[in-house]
């Protein structure tokens, strides 16, 4: 069975815990920005499950977008490290360290 996108994103903030990721993701038609930080992710616009079981980012996610930031987030003041990879381009790096 494959790794989902989620635990993947997930698999790489806790190899680099100084680093937030945000992930905009078309879900069911609507957009949701989903924040993933040392292992764990929550949704932005939608409620987040309190389950860690259950998918934030869900297998049916298209257009996803990912944004570095250095952490600690801060939503009014984010500190980008580099914007706009696409799922392609970061699926890459977690084969090709």
């Amino acid at each position: 069975m494959a790794i989902s996108i989620e635990k993947q994103l997930e698999q790489y903030t806790l190899h680099h815990p100084q680093e937030v990721l945000l992930v905009t993701a078309e879900i069911d038609d609507e957009l949701d920005k989903i924040l993933i930080f040392r292992g764990f992710s929550s949704s932005l616009v939608r409620s987040t499950a309190s389950d860690p079981d259950i998918p934030v980012l869900p297998d049916n996610a298209v257009n996803i977008m990912i944004d570095r930031l250095a952490g600690p987030y801060q939503p009014s003041c984010p500190n980008y490290l580099e914007q706009q990879i696409s799922w392609d381009q970061f699926a890459k790096r977690l084969t090709n360290p």
